[in-house]
């Protein structure tokens, strides 16, 4: 017999977290009803979640509400903690409830030492909850991996671009990016 596993829903991680069972500097998130410990943060990774989150409020300002690292629910078993959450205005700033995937534009991971898990697990689950556009930008190798059309099964379509590529959200054409512009500046 194979034993079964319990899958942990959102109201009960967050019951979890209310009374105390997470450190206050412990860093988790739930994907798929499982709690995640998240890696430690490194310098290319913060500054590029920096960058990137300028980049996105002086082209799109009042447009959108950018989120750093706080929890979107995906679903009843999902609620990460992306990088950056480009998501809807809402008047109460979401003070009644975290963002649903119906809420959110864009998703960004940052990856330095989280390449894998942003594409393999992060991004099934984004995708089944219908993520429409989810990038993670891989600061070691100097891309960005675009992806698109989600489904039950994954993403349909993911692009790799390279520094000197441009792009926009699927939601806002005229705001366009260089992937280098998110990056650590190269060394002349």
């Amino acid at each position: 017999m194979v034993p079964a596993i319990r899958l942990l829903s959102v109201q009960e991680y967050h019951r979890m977290a209310e009374i105390g069972i997470f450190h206050p500097e412990e860093r988790v998130e739930l994907i798929a009803g499982q709690i995640i410990r998240i890696s430690a943060k490194g310098t290319a990774h913060e500054s590029a979640i920096t960058r990137t989150e300028r980049l996105f409020r002086q082209r799109l300002g009042e447009q959108v509400l950018l989120r750093l690292q706080s929890p979107v629910q995906l679903d009843d078993y999902s609620e990460p903690e992306p990088d950056i959450a480009v998501v809807m205005p809402n008047p109460l700033d979401y003070d009644d409830h975290h963002p649903t995937a119906s809420e959110v534009f864009l998703m960004i991971e940052i990856a330095d030492s989280s390449f894998k898990y942003d594409r393999e697990v992060k991004a099934p689950a984004y995708a089944r909850s219908g993520i429409v556009d989810y990038w993670v930008l891989d600061v070691n190798a100097r891309k960005l991996h675009v992806y698109r059309l989600p489904s039950q099964n994954g993403y349909q379509s993911e692009a790799i671009l390279t520094e000197d590529v441009t792009i926009s959200p699927l939601a806002f054409a005229e705001c366009v990016i260089a992937v280098r512009e998110m990056l650590r500046p190269m060394n002349k």
